[in-house]
């Protein structure tokens, strides 16, 4: 069961992978007291003993008498003497990947949000591994107030952890207790396929991104059930890195299916299938029909122009600097919501009708 989590909660909890490593000791040290042992001790939820410990005002006088005797009874110490210390005015801001255009308006939509409320920020780039995002927020967890995940590649078990420890709001990810704002691609691929189908394609292939990716999940299962819905065959390739440099992987394996139709996980990877596709002298969309997902910037320019799923990038920062404000400075319960934005389907050139019979490459 996920805890449910509550701001203004101490920076007390020692993370799973430090417990019993401190001051570079091994499992024989003991190990740390924290909120979850006294609400294992307790039967209470974590966010509950952490507002009878930083805010005692606000939970019963039973509740807090038997948080505190616990507290007592295993020597549990916190690491900041007093609430107030950890009010620094700035939000961290986590992203997979600060290389891809995708997250440029997402940050600046942050950014420019934080702003206007007097908050600063600090950006932290997880080059796609959770091991980074779980260490690097630990090291700067009681530097800011919150943080802001962009598709994070964290667990959502994990996720929940952290947003007991810190205020939190994830982008692009639905995780049980954390506030999220999701931009709805799950339906754009949905109106994808049916424009390929619409096309005459009779067989569409789904070019996958990152296997720790929420979103690719999200946008396989939802091309799947389409393409089922219509009695199309779909396949799924990859997984392939998201970035150009896998178009040309991702463009060989496409052809040798034969399909006339595809979908990828983001622009970056189509705009490198594009690419590599013109090298092998198969044109696009007379032979084969190329999708791609964020619609960043670029993807008009690029030859030929990207269809592509868009969506609302900015406003996805601004609405999760909101709802994060919120929690910090209203005490907004962290499950009270989810902001859905829609995604849609923008037509340029790289989509066109299937061909009869797809031309073989070089051809």
């Amino acid at each position: 069961m996920v805890k449910e989590r509550h701001d203004g909660l101490p920076f007390d909890a020692v993370p799973w992978f430090l417990a019993g490593m401190e001051n570079g000791h091994s499992a024989e040290r003991p190990r740390r007291v924290t909120i979850y042992d006294i609400a294992a001790a307790t039967g209470f939820a974590a966010s509950t003993v952490s507002r009878a410990l930083s805010r005692p005002e606000r939970v019963s006088a039973t509740t807090r008498e038997r948080i505190a005797s616990a507290a007592r009874e295993l020597s549990y110490v916190p690491n900041s003497p007093t609430p107030d210390l950890k009010r620094t005015k700035t939000v961290a801001i986590l992203v997979s990947d600060v290389t891809n255009p995708f997250y440029f308006g997402l940050i600046r939509g942050i950014q420019h949000q934080l702003k206007a409320v007097g908050y600063a920020s600090l950006l932290i780039d997880s080059e796609n591994s959770s091991e980074i995002e779980s260490a690097m927020l630990h090291r700067v967890r009681q530097s800011v107030d919150g943080a802001i995940f962009a598709a994070s590649r964290l667990t959502g078990v994990r996720l929940a952890e952290l947003g007991a420890e810190l205020p939190l709001v994830v982008i692009n990810r639905r995780v049980h207790g954390v506030p999220s704002v999701v931009i709805d691609s799950p339906s754009g691929v949905v109106q994808a396929a049916e424009h390929l189908i619409s096309l005459g394609h009779r067989e569409i292939v789904y070019v996958s991104g990152p296997q720790n990716s929420w979103a690719n999940e999200a946008r396989w299962r939802s091309l799947a059930q389409a393409c089922a819905t219509h009695r199309v065959p779909v396949r799924r390739l990859g997984p392939f890195p998201a970035g150009p440099k896998s178009g040309s992987a991702a463009a060989d394996a496409l052809i040798r299916t034969r399909a006339t139709a595809c979908i990828a996980f983001n622009d970056l990877l189509a705009i490198g299938m594009l690419t590599h596709l013109r090298t092998r002298g198969i044109a696009v969309p007379a032979a084969i029909s190329i999708v791609g997902c964020d619609d960043i910037f670029g993807a008009d320019f690029c030859h030929p122009a990207l269809t592509t799923l868009s969506a609302p990038i900015e406003q996805a920062g601004r609405a999760a600097v909101t709802m994060l404000m919120a929690h910090l400075t209203h005490d907004v319960p962290a499950t009270r919501s989810t902001t859905v934005l829609p995604a849609h389907l923008v037509v340029r050139e790289s989509t066109g009708p299937a061909p009869r019979r797809r031309p073989a490459a070089g051809r």
